[in-house]
């Protein structure tokens, strides 16, 4: 697999759809942490997620101690809008972990001050909007990922 997308904490199904279709589509592997904002059986998760559910390579946590325990010694970025950095500083590796907060919030302050090194953002030109929807953030940061692999 060439990128680990993973989702803290989802809240909204509609983006988990559809950022497992994107995770389908991009050839990478899809984490999911818990608690989840939804059941993972809801129907705006199906339908975001079409028909492509049963064929994605998903992997889920029942909490945040569990994920980082089991992947403790993966490559790991993280992407938060209190980022230093910006997203195309990453220097994307094979099999790199891209670790997104919940839609309301973000990535826990815990996690944003254990790794503020490896903290990026993606810029923002508007003084208007706090944030991109987390769906097209993770895109973002999954095809440049995939540019700079290529």
């Amino acid at each position: 697999m060439p990128l680990n997308i993973v989702l803290i904490e989802p809240e909204i199904p509609n983006n988990t759809g559809n950022i497992g279709r994107l995770a389908l589509a991009s050839g990478s592997k899809l984490h999911l942490v818990k608690p989840f904002g939804f059941e993972i059986n809801d129907s705006r998760l199906k339908r975001a997620g079409l028909d492509y559910w049963q064929h994605l390579d998903i992997t889920y946590y029942k909490n945040i101690e569990e994920f980082f325990k089991i992947n403790k010694d993966k490559s790991m970025v993280f992407l938060s809008s209190h980022g230093t950095k910006n997203h195309w500083d990453i220097r994307f590796e094979d099999d790199m972990f891209l670790v997104f907060g919940k839609e309301s919030v973000g990535l826990p302050k815990s996690i944003i001050e254990a790794h503020a090194n490896k903290l990026y953002k993606i810029p923002l030109h508007s003084p208007h909007i706090r944030s991109l929807n987390l769906a097209n953030a993770v895109s973002i940061i999954v095809y440049e990922g995939l540019r700079q692999l290529n």
